[in-house]
């Protein structure tokens, strides 16, 4: 929308109950939003009758950001008690750092607890951590956020700082790359997801010193689901396709391509045409460079 936040709020802050078309207009407002989770809310019922209307409000305010109320509410459920002063001022504050008001739908609906964060204690330490222990300008404060908005939810004592002094024991020195590519790193757990993740590549055969090059030459590795990535995709690609752990080193990538959409079929079709494609080309390659590829191996038309 148009509407900026601020200018939102500023808005509602100057409904009053003193005003009796107050309540009625902004009944009028939030009954014109399209549905959503807000109408299944047990606090947006219509035997709720006597909605407060700085309750509605605040309702009206995040729809107009662009959030959805209902979600952000029953996620997070501090902001039932949360003022508009308080929204405005983490709204007013992540503007101050260069955040756009197009940006704030996106970032509160991933992360609705930012919205009752602390400035002083959550807030700040986030982005004196992007510029200290990161390198980032304030220009490109924007950019990282949006890369991953849970930046912005994590604690940097508990979970970022730790994250990054893990990663640079791994062998993860280009700061850059983990602030503009791979920022979800920092918000993985360590014990939890990173370790267990090496864990499980090393448990398929790869020496220690293999699995960390795996890993820095594909970070992404490191965010895969161990159930429903790397064990389907490794079974398909050491029993379907007869492959030894040697190729999977030289392309650790393979994990990344969808097993249903990209590796199955292109691999029954190279077994089809009775050929032989290097994995990299098999899967990297677009549609028509696959075809191309297939016709100049032989495998027809």
């Amino acid at each position: 929308m148009p509407v900026s936040a601020a200018a939102a709020l500023q808005s509602s802050l100057c409904f009053s109950s003193n005003n009796p078309s107050s309540s009625s207009d902004l009944d009028t407002q939030l009954a014109a939003k399209p549905k959503s989770l807000l109408h299944k809310h047990p606090l947006y019922t219509p035997t709720h009758t006597k909605l407060s209307l700085q309750f509605k409000e605040k309702i009206l305010c995040l729809e107009i950001m662009g959030v959805d109320a209902g979600k952000a509410l029953s996620q997070n459920p501090n902001l039932h008690s949360a003022t508009l002063d308080s929204i405005h001022s983490i709204i007013s504050f992540l503007r101050s750092k260069g955040i756009h008001q197009k940006d704030l739908a996106k970032i509160f609906g991933m992360c609705p607890c930012i919205l009752t964060s602390s400035i002083k204690s959550d807030l700040n330490p986030v982005f004196a951590f992007l510029s200290q222990d990161l390198k980032v300008p304030d220009c490109y404060f924007r950019r990282v956020i949006n890369k991953c908005p849970r930046l912005l939810a994590s604690s940097v004592k508990d979970q970022l700082k730790p994250a990054l002094l893990y990663l640079q024991s791994l062998g993860f020195k280009d700061l850059n790359a983990l602030a503009y590519h791979d920022p979800v790193l920092l918000v993985s757990n360590v014990e939890r997801t990173l370790i267990p993740k090496l864990e499980y590549l090393e448990g398929l055969g790869f020496p220690r010193e293999e699995t960390l090059g795996m890993v820095l030459r594909c970070p992404g590795l490191l965010t895969f689901s161990i159930e429903n990535n790397f064990k389907p995709k490794f079974e398909y690609f050491s029993v379907e396709m007869g492959k030894g752990l040697e190729e999977l080193k030289g392309f650790p990538q393979y994990f990344t391509f969808s097993l249903e959409k990209r590796i199955r079929p292109r691999h029954m079709e190279v077994v089809e045409r009775g050929v032989e494609v290097p994995l990299p080309l098999m899967l990297k390659s677009t549609d028509e460079e696959f075809r191309k590829l297939l016709r100049e191996l032989g495998g027809g038309g």
